[in-house]
């Protein structure tokens, strides 16, 4: 018990101190925007707290069945996701809970189709606005070089590896394969499809979130449906989690891997994936000209 302990008092320790290094290192601007995003989230609850979450609960199932009933609602919520599919925007996960909650699991379909079609987008933009940019930069990187031939050598199983995890978030990920020459359209469209049961385990969440949240249908629900349908939300978060943590515990390893290799090539690239922030289309200098 002891030693569960101070392991766990070691994981915390070394997890501040490096959030306490990414923070030193961010830019003024960097910085004002983390404060501007925690300032958001305290104002956020305590908009909930005040008009409290059954009204908002409500008024959303309500907002999401007008988008339903329109002729053509799912195209709204496409278009939504293939705009938060371009950095710096957030958001992909919510979008996929919203076609869950407007939709039930028949938005898994336009959901998946806006995933695809959203990512493909950003990288043919990215690649082809920055192209320029992007082997002036490599070209003198010579981490980002090695990353770029482990690549090459691997192939589409390290791809999907890097596509899957849950580190860059969605929008950053589409923009870091952009950023890798060896990666064509179509290993990156083909890798994309690994990311379908992430997507229908968000859209499943969401349909069971709208049923609980219409209060017509919550008072039509004995308490072992309502305890059914909350445990079916909570079991499809702790199953994202879990799916999350495993990719990321493979892909950890694959870099210790790397790591350990005698080869200064797989050393490097490894240390260019540990700093996916710095590729060269997700810099802070990304949209300065070559």
């Amino acid at each position: 018990m002891l030693v569960a302990l101070s392991r766990a008092a070691c994981f915390v320790k070394g997890l501040l101190q490096s959030t306490s290094l990414r923070y030193q290192k961010l830019s003024l601007v960097g910085k004002a925007l983390l404060w501007f995003i925690l300032f958001f989230y305290v104002c956020l609850a305590a908009f909930i707290i005040v008009v409290t979450p059954a009204r908002i609960a409500q008024f959303t199932y309500d907002t999401a069945q007008d988008i339903r009933h329109l002729p053509y609602g799912y195209t709204i919520l496409i278009v939504v996701m293939i705009a938060a599919s371009f950095p710096p925007f957030i958001g992909h996960i919510t979008l996929l809970n919203v076609f869950g909650f407007t939709y039930g699991l028949r938005g898994f379909f336009p959901a998946a189709f806006g995933s695809l079609v959203g990512s493909a987008i950003v990288f043919v933009t990215l690649r082809s606005m920055f192209s320029k940019r992007l082997h002036s930069w490599t070209s003198t990187n010579e981490k980002w070089q090695a990353l770029e031939a482990v690549i090459r050598s691997r192939g589409m199983p390290l791809i999907i590896l890097i596509r899957i995890s849950s580190f860059p978030p969605w929008a950053w990920s589409n923009s870091l394969f952009a950023s890798i020459a060896p990666v064509s359209l179509f290993q990156f469209f083909v890798a994309t499809w690994f990311i379908l049961p992430k997507v229908l385990v968000y859209v499943f969440i969401g349909s069971r979130i709208a049923k609980l949240s219409d209060g017509n249908q919550r008072n039509h629900m004995d308490t072992q449906t309502k305890i059914i349908n909350s445990l079916l939300v909570v079991g499809g978060i702790l199953i994202s989690i879990l799916a999350s943590s495993l990719v990321y515990h493979f892909m950890q390893k694959e870099i210790k891997r790397l790591h350990d290799s005698p080869s200064e090539r797989d050393e490097l690239a490894a240390e260019a994936l540990e700093a996916a922030e710095e590729a060269p289309l997700l810099g802070h200098d990304s949209t300065r000209s070559p």
